[in-house]
């Protein structure tokens, strides 16, 4: 029987070939969209599963309450890993990790060889404790693991970079200067494997904390936040009771007499608004959104997002076969009427058609794997992925065949219960179409197809528009024309001779020396503010304090909106601060000109402040600041003039050889690192849209079969009309009315939908567009104008139809 089933399967397969094309290619397309989704998935679920002991590494995250929000951030103090492992029998391991942009942290340099005159400029530096490596438990391809960072002045480099510098060579002990600097060699402690690209860290060289202290006394000070804290627990340690015990623990024996020491009025009240919970290390990378994380992270919202989007295109998929099933019911009723009267089983009926179903979509998923497979080089491009399809895996071809049972049974159950349902005399008598003119079913689902469609073009043009106002939008500072020089630390006091010489060139507008500035990727330096006189009286301003030269403000075309800038013949400026307007809002300064400020170790005299700029995400709002007059100079600034800009940069280069003969130039443009800071919400959009007009084609596919359908359904209709002397635009509308009526009732339900959950999608971003009428109106005409096209060949072919032909078939 199975033979026949599928001989009758192949046999109507050939007869209807558009028919057959439409559902497997409408299935094809929904499966191979949910494969490369899933491969996205999976990739964005599996960061930081491959550690040995995944499941009982945590990373510590420092909660306080800031007037009345609590505010959680994964930098804490330097004493905070021993304080954790000598006061709680739960941790087994504690590490720490300084990451690269704040003020101390390692971030870029420039490397070579002891035995080597060429430096070369390398990212990827972090500082790390020996007991970060013991919990990571990471690979080693040469050296000890449980002593590479263990000697003070050590480094561990990754395979990578160990063939890079030392082909084919064991380069454990050999020696590396950093920034030209011979008096402090770091020596090899090991080589590591290179990190899985699902690891959140991703760092080169790891530089030893073993010894290392960025100041006098920072091992004992609990008022400085600069380290990142790793926990190994125990297995089977109560995570709530753990973070409820070592909170009160920790702040009663160490917060509380360090704000006792500096001389806090209100040392308990401002002790006790800290808190202390851990992260689970697989939790790193999707659920940090909220914690100011060092690094661009994922996000869970988003793989949920893309997750439902998988989801609705198969759903569209499906809905195309389950519509396109039942509307040929008529053209498979007699067959069913002539197989029930000669003895067939209604349950052989199901059978047959469940079988075909599955059928097809076997053909789908094996199409759809193709395209998956031809696609998935492009997509990895979009996504910034290096996904792969993967065939070789034990569970691949299970999951196949599992799949294509399931959305086969799945798709063709109602078809198949719905067409051996038929009775032999209804049909026989020739009530052939009454069931395919019930039209309620198909209606809902084709509103439900194009209310999902309408709804996904809506998140592309929201998403578009952020996109457009963030890489446009006011920013406070001018980000055009400015090319950002790296590595220039190792130039020491010439970088103040290199900028006289910049400033020489034509081309060359300004120059600053300045390693803080409006971009990701630069340094940090967060402090707490007061008014002068207050500090340890009153709750403290969280801002940042900036190194710059007198030509900063300039150099990014900040506007003072009070005072003056910096000027190097006024030696008092040295003690002088230019803030912000959030500065002088939050510390309560009115007109701030001449008022004083301290950060509890310097106090500094105001003499101007600056508008606002966004040194930070869009996402959030623009936090105070305080720009310093000071040594900062591992970034030069150069202010171009537009226009040539080839023979500019070649001049820059000229001059730099000068200076650095063994080190080669490396530059960017400031405005490409701000994008840089936005490209993953640009590849958000770019996917989006892409699975967007995915969904838009699947279901146009089936309204386009569904149009050929019903015109071949009403041959007679039309044709009788047309004798009668009907016009062919008045039969055009008959035959489209219906379809574009269900258009408007998808927009209609479609708007309000976008509107919700795209006003939930801008709630991250501080500064945003207003979703306008606009949005919907262009959504919906682009879907009602494709939608139109799709159904009108059929139309105008209908209408166009020699009615004799039509009639004399009847």
């Amino acid at each position: 029987m199975l033979t026949h089933y599928l001989r009758i399967a192949f046999r109507n397969m050939a007869k209807q070939k558009m028919y057959t094309a439409i559902k497997v290619g409408g299935f094809a397309i929904g499966i191979a969209a949910c494969i490369l989704i899933a491969l996205l998935i999976r990739d964005e679920m599996s960061y930081d599963t491959q550690y040995k002991n995944a499941a009982n590494i945590y990373r510590l995250v420092g909660g306080y309450i800031n007037n009345g929000k609590e505010e959680k951030g994964v930098s804490l103090p330097a004493p905070m890993a021993t304080a954790m492992k000598a006061n709680f029998p739960e941790v087994e391991k504690a590490g720490r990790l300084m990451p690269s942009n704040l003020f101390y942290g390692a971030g870029s340099n420039q490397l070579r060889r002891d035995d080597e005159q060429q430096n070369t400029y390398e990212e990827g530096f972090v500082y790390a404790d020996q007991e970060l490596i013991d919990i990571l438990q990471l690979p080693m391809v040469y050296g000890d693991r449980a002593k590479a960072l263990a000697e003070p002045n050590t480094i561990v480099i990754t395979r990578r970079k160990a063939e890079k510098y030392f082909p084919g060579q064991d380069p454990v002990g050999r020696l590396l200067f950093l920034n030209n600097d011979t008096k402090t060699p770091y020596k090899i402690g090991g080589v590591m494997e290179d990190w899985p690209s699902t690891s959140h860290l991703q760092y080169d060289f790891l530089l030893t904390l073993t010894g290392k202290s960025l100041w006098d006394g920072e091992q004992t000070w609990w008022l400085a936040n600069n380290y990142g804290v790793y926990l190994q627990l125990k297995p089977g340690t109560d995570i709530k009771q753990f973070e409820k015990k070592s909170s009160a623990t920790i702040i009663g024996k160490y917060y509380l007499p360090a704000f006792k020491a500096v001389g806090q009025a209100n040392a308990a009240e401002e002790a006790n608004k800290s808190r202390l919970y851990v992260q689970p290390l697989k939790d790193i990378h999707l659920k940090s959104y909220e914690m100011g994380d060092w690094e661009t992270r994922g996000d869970i919202r988003f793989v949920w997002l893309f997750a439902a989007i998988a989801c609705f295109i198969l759903v569209i998929a499906c809905i195309n076969f389950l519509n396109l099933s039942t509307a040929r019911s008529a053209n498979r009723a007699k067959e069913v009427g002539l197989r029930k009267v000669i003895g067939s089983q209604r349950s052989n009926l199901i059978k047959q058609f469940l079988t075909e179903s599955i059928l097809y979509s076997f053909f789908a998923f094996i199409l759809g794997l193709l395209l998956a497979w031809a696609s998935l080089p492009y997509f990895n491009k979009i996504a910034g992925k290096s996904l792969s399809m993967p065939i070789g895996e034990w569970w691949m071809l299970p999951l196949i065949i599992a799949g294509a049972l399931f959305i086969g049974l799945l798709a063709g159950l109602y078809p198949s219960f719905y067409l051996s349902a038929f009775k032999p005399i209804q049909v026989l008598k020739g009530q052939l179409s009454r069931g395919s003119k019930n039209a309620g079913l198909r209606s809902t689902l084709v509103v439900f197809q194009f209310t999902t469609s309408i709804i996904l073009l809506i998140g592309t043009v929201v998403i578009y528009r952020q996109m457009q106002y963030i890489l446009h939008a006011k920013t406070g500072f001018d980000k055009d024309q400015v090319v950002m020089i790296q590595g220039t630390g190792t130039l020491g006091r010439q970088t103040a001779t290199l900028k006289n010489e910049l400033l020489k060139l034509p081309q060359v507008q300004q120059v600053s020396v300045s390693g803080y500035l409006p971009v990701a990727g630069t340094k940090r330096d967060g402090n707490p503010f007061w008014k002068e006189g207050r500090a340890g009286q009153e709750a403290f301003v969280s801002g940042q304090k900036w190194y710059v030269d007198d030509s900063y403000i300039s150099t990014f075309g900040m506007k003072l909106v009070a005072g003056r800038n910096f000027s190097p013949v006024m030696p008092t400026d040295t003690q002088a601060a230019i803030i912000n307007q959030a500065m002088a809002d939050k510390i309560g300064y009115k007109d701030p000109i001449g008022k004083k400020i301290t950060n509890g170790w310097q106090t500094f005299t105001v003499i101007g402040m600056v508008e606002n700029f966004n040194y930070e995400s869009m996402k959030q709002r623009v936090e105070p600041i305080c720009l310093a007059l000071g040594h900062s100079n591992d970034i030069v600034s150069v202010k171009i003039k537009s226009g040539e800009v080839k023979q500019t940069l070649a001049a820059i280069t000229g001059v730099w050889k000068g200076f650095a003969p063994n080190q080669a130039i490396r530059y960017t443009f400031l405005d490409e690192r701000f994008a840089a800071m936005y490209a993953d919400v640009e590849r958000t959009g770019i996917i989006f849209t892409c699975f967007a007009a995915l969904a838009i084609i699947v279901a146009c596919l089936g309204l386009f079969a569904l149009a050929a359908f019903m015109a071949e359904q009403r041959s007679k209709e039309i044709s009788i009309r047309k004798v009668l002397g009907a016009s062919i635009p008045g039969l055009f509308l008959l035959l489209t009315n219906n379809f574009l009526r269900l258009i408007l009732i998808s927009l209609l339900i479609a708007a309000p939908a976008g509107w919700y959950l795209m006003q939930k999608w801008l709630q991250d971003y501080e500064y945003r567009i207003a979703i306008t009428w606009d949005i919907f109106a262009i959504s919906g005409i682009v879907v009602f104008l494709i939608a139109l096209t799709t159904i009108c060949y059929q139309a105008v072919k209908a209408a166009l139809a020699n009615p004799v032909e039509s009639l004399r078939a009847a």
